[in-house]
């Protein structure tokens, strides 16, 4: 999340340097969902054929390349290049995620599971907008994207050190893994890539990830420039509003899996469970329709934190129904089919 936010926060001093205009912003935003949406739909059926420990080992590490890469760029062009590499990289890094998260844990916890793994993405996006102006104001733009980047080499090789699945664990014992393995067990048979629109479960998930994923990426990339323009606030005055923001987002993303966990270990059928986390979440957004509205912009940073906050809560749900109703062998393609159509989805959000 600090590689994908970077340009976002650095939006005023890049369109400053090097003269864009907010189409050319915007067009540059949108390459990277579009090549996103390919990423995610082709990495999620990686990661479901080579596993996740390696599959997600090598997307960091080529997205952490195509990050570094910004720094070099001059252009226009060479900025979409860029985000176009980040973007098809980058694809991987959900689809594995939620795969590590249906190897390691029940369906009870799964939810709670997601919403910790997603809140930790958050730290990212709660720690760019404290380290990417001080790297600014000390070295310029260009060292700010060297510095996120090169951070993803060093958690490549702790990844590659410290994971394995649950069977090849050294540390985990036989009572610990038969927990894991509680559910029932669906079929693990193969399905072929085109079969798996014709389950339901795949269409939940592009449903509910088409309704939210655009509107996380709106937040991303405009919040930090709507902040700046509607309140005339500088990008170091915008660093405490936006770790607010994020900070309000990581325990939404830990409330709302905590919730639906929480009513089924209480005897709630596990669908229904996913079903009453999408309604709070749902209504909590509600509100943020006001944030243009305000003349304040502590009252605009908790309108726009409480639906940050809702978003992500519903996003943990989202992602885990996959996990609740298609093959463990199947997650990741589902998770990358549902990316890639919110993306495309994206897509246009970011030219509109």
């Amino acid at each position: 999340y600090m590689d994908r936010q970077v340009i976002g926060l650095l939006k005023p001093p890049l369109m400053g340097d090097l003269h864009w205009t907010e189409s050319d912003f915007g067009d540059i935003v949108a390459t990277f969902s579009l090549f996103y949406a390919f990423g995610y739909v082709g990495f999620g059926r990686l990661m479901d054929r080579i596993g996740v420990r390696l599959g997600l080992a090598g997307s960091v590490a080529a997205w952490s390349l195509f990050a570094c890469l910004h720094a070099a760029m001059g252009s226009v062009l060479g900025f979409k290049v860029a985000r176009a590499g980040l973007g098809l990289t980058e694809g991987g890094n959900f689809p594995a995620a939620i795969k590590t998260v249906s190897e390691w844990f029940p369906a009870k916890e799964r939810a709670l599971a997601t919403g910790i793994f997603n809140a930790g993405s958050n730290v990212g996006a709660v720690a760019a907008p404290i380290i990417v102006p001080l790297i600014v104001m000390l070295w310029g733009w260009q060292p700010a994207f060297l510095v996120t980047g090169g951070i993803g080499f060093i958690w490549v090789i702790a990844w590659l050190l410290v994971y394995r699945k649950p069977e090849q664990h050294p540390k985990l014992s036989a009572a610990e893994l038969a927990y894991i393995r509680s559910d029932p067990v669906l079929p693990e048979v193969h399905i072929p890539w085109i079969k798996l629109l014709s389950y339901r479960g795949t269409w939940a998930n592009i449903a509910g990830t088409c309704l939210s994923a655009p509107v996380w990426w709106f937040y991303l990339n405009w919040v930090p420039g709507f902040l700046s323009k509607r309140f005339d606030i500088n990008l170091v005055e915008a660093m405490l509003p936006l770790v607010v923001i994020y900070c309000m987002a990581d325990l939404g993303s830990v409330g709302g899996g905590w919730l639906s966990s929480y009513l089924i270990k209480r005897g709630v059928k596990t669908l229904r469970a996913r079903k009453i986390a999408f309604l709070v979440c749902g209504l909590c957004v509600v509100p943020v329709f006001m944030a243009s509205q305000v003349d304040s912009v502590w009252w605009a940073v908790l309108l726009i934190g409480v639906a940050a906050s809702a978003h992500q809560g519903y996003s943990a749900n989202v992602y885990t129904i996959v996990s609740d109703t298609m093959p463990h062998s199947t997650v990741a393609s589902v998770v990358g089919i549902g990316g890639f159509c919110a993306y495309i989805v994206g897509l246009f959000v970011s030219i509109g």
